[in-house]
């Protein structure tokens, strides 16, 4: 498989300046979900907002503070969703810096009322593990501003990649968390991902004008209008295959992933089905496809 971004070759663990004031340093956790690893940004001069402080990764945790200069402190602690490559190293960071841990709320926080059903009906998610014991100290609802030492992020309820995710604005860049990346499209895997509120998310980003996107893995989106528009692309032309799929007859998630994902790697198909299962249950809502029994992970589905 071609490397999306042959250039992005940060070394774990140690701190780059992106721009005056903003920081990355890369957690040593690559895999075929998270790229080379996930983004861990610090953003200030004195007092320092870390977000998305990362897996429970020791070597990680004394890396962040190994960046701390003289003069500066950890203020605050912001996690964008709560997958275990984001926000299990939030408490322990807390315990050492005394700083707050922000975020929207729980694992399962904002989710919709059909996946509050599915979830309670017992379909499961897959592909990235949740962290369910996340909670922060402080609940950021959306639009809630945050505001440190000379610096100010707008959060923004973004969920569809997991329920409680947020997007942080700084200033017309984004921390865009695991909704917009430039490597990859995003994993939808309900019930904890949403595909509908995931394009809601898309064309509510794609309404305002951003001067870069910093995403949860991978390098800075330049030009982030142009990337909005492809994976909303990307996304209807799924939709597209699938129903078209659908027209020889009924068939599942899995069915439908390996008639329409053939150059994904074999190891990646079960992210593939989880994917096509959120866009047939986005089109069960919107009333154009139904299943044939009851709607869970291995049901068959056909057109209205």
């Amino acid at each position: 498989m071609q490397d999306p971004q042959p250039a992005f070759r940060p070394e774990p663990g140690i701190p780059e300046e992106l721009e005056p004031g903003l920081r990355r340093i890369l957690a040593p956790n690559p895999s075929a979900m998270t790229f080379r690893g996930t983004n861990t940004y610090l953003l200030g001069t004195r007092g320092i907002s870390v977000i998305d402080p990362g897996p429970d990764s020791p070597g990680h945790l004394e890396a962040i503070l190994a960046a701390l200069g003289p003069g500066q402190h950890v203020s605050h602690i912001v996690v964008t969703h709560a997958h275990l490559d984001h926000s299990p190293l939030a408490r322990p960071l807390a315990q050492r810096t005394g700083a707050p841990v922000l975020g929207f709320g729980r694992y399962d926080a904002g989710r919709s009322a059909v996946m509050q059903r599915l979830a309670a009906e017992g379909l499961v998610g897959g592909g990235e593990g949740v962290d369910a014991g996340f909670a922060p100290d402080i609940a950021l609802a959306d639009g809630a501003l945050i505001a440190g030492d000379g610096w100010q992020m707008r959060a923004l309820h973004t969920p569809g990649h997991m329920a409680n995710h947020l997007c942080l604005d700084w200033q017309g860049r984004l921390f865009s968390g695991d909704l917009v990346m430039g490597w990859a499209s995003s994993l939808v895997s309900p019930p904890d991902g949403d595909l509908t509120a995931f394009m809601a998310s898309l064309r509510r980003l794609a309404s305002e004008t951003w001067h870069s996107l910093y995403p949860g893995h991978g390098a800075p989106v330049t030009a982030p209008a142009a990337r909005l528009a492809d994976l909303l692309a990307h996304r209807e032309g799924r939709e597209a295959e699938i129903l078209s799929a659908l027209r020889a007859g009924p068939d599942t998630a899995a069915g439908l992933a390996a008639q329409i994902y053939r150059d994904v790697p074999r190891q990646l198909l079960p992210a593939a089905e989880r994917n096509v299962l959120a866009h047939l249950i986005d089109l069960v809502e919107r009333s154009r496809v139904q299943p044939t029994e009851d709607l869970n992970a291995a049901a068959r589905f056909a057109l209205l």
